[in-house]
């Protein structure tokens, strides 16, 4: 029993002599390290919300992956104390990297196009935008998804690689919009007559801007009518309720003043064979 115990006693002193030093060095090097990478994690949070381009979502990604990427490098040093081969363990992390990147190269590509997209801001929360072929409110821009709401309220989530590989259109960008008309009108109706209708309807409206001046044309001779486009700019809040109230101005005024809105027709002539 002496023996044994003189043996285990001599065997715990190698071990403490051989790795004392490296337990002590690696334990220094994991708190040290995992201080950097809080200190490093705030200084990114920090520098990404003092930038008006980063937004909150991109910001708390970036500061999170800083972090992990000091914890993994302080993990290799803690190991490389103790004569692991972390050159090996590398080459294994990044061939199961690679082989989950394949496995989920989808779900990668979407939050790539997140961040693209949290990056450069081709629209922002609370805009209304066509994108992938679906037209609604910005409700939420994440970096997998971005939610948006249509017109009747119903919620729509699009992945958002097939966002970023699509044309965005986007209606709420610009503080100005053109409401564009095209007002018919019979081929028997005086056509400046028409024109001067129009115009002071649209200049007895305090939402349509006076400069540039508001176009109004004649557009082109249809098949029954005389097409007259009408051009407005206006404030892009003001364009849906702008362009309901002169339509419905327009209609109104020119019933008021016998203009009419002529119905497609066609002139039918029929030959006779009978003799």
């Amino acid at each position: 029993m002496e023996e044994f115990i003189a043996e285990y006693s001599e065997m715990l002193v190698e071990l403490g002599t051989t790795y004392g030093l490296n337990i002590v060095f690696a334990i220094l090097i994991l708190i040290i390290g995992l201080w950097i990478a809080g200190r490093i994690k705030n200084l990114v949070l920090k520098a990404c919300k003092k930038s008006s381009k980063i937004d909150d979502t991109l910001g708390a990604f970036f500061s999170s992956l800083a972090r992990y990427v000091i914890i993994i490098f302080t993990v290799l040093a803690v190991l490389d104390r103790f004569g692991v081969e972390t050159a090996s363990l590398i080459a294994i992390l990044g061939a199961a990297s690679l082989a989950i990147g394949l496995a989920l190269q989808g779900t990668l590509s979407n939050v790539a196009a997140g961040v693209m997209l949290l990056i450069f801001r081709p629209f922002k929360v609370g805009q209304f935008v066509d994108v992938a072929g679906h037209a609604g409110t910005v409700k939420h821009l994440g970096l997998f998804v971005t939610e948006m709401a249509t017109g009747d309220n119903v919620k729509i989530i699009i992945p958002n690689g097939q966002i970023w590989g699509a044309s965005i259109k986007n209606f709420s960008a610009n503080d100005k919009r053109r409401v564009d008309l095209v007002i018919g009108i019979g081929y028997d109706d005086d056509i400046d007559k028409a024109i001067a209708e129009i115009g002071a309807i649209i200049d007895a409206d305090a939402r349509a801007d006076k400069d540039p001046d508001p176009s109004i044309f004649v557009g082109e001779l249809g098949a029954s009518s005389v097409d007259l486009v009408v051009r407005v700019w206006t404030d892009s809040g003001n364009y849906w309720p702008l362009k309901a109230d002169l339509t419905k101005a327009i209609k109104q005024t020119f019933d008021e003043k016998e203009i009419s809105f002529p119905y497609p027709q066609q002139d039918v002539h029929i030959v006779s064979s009978v003799k």
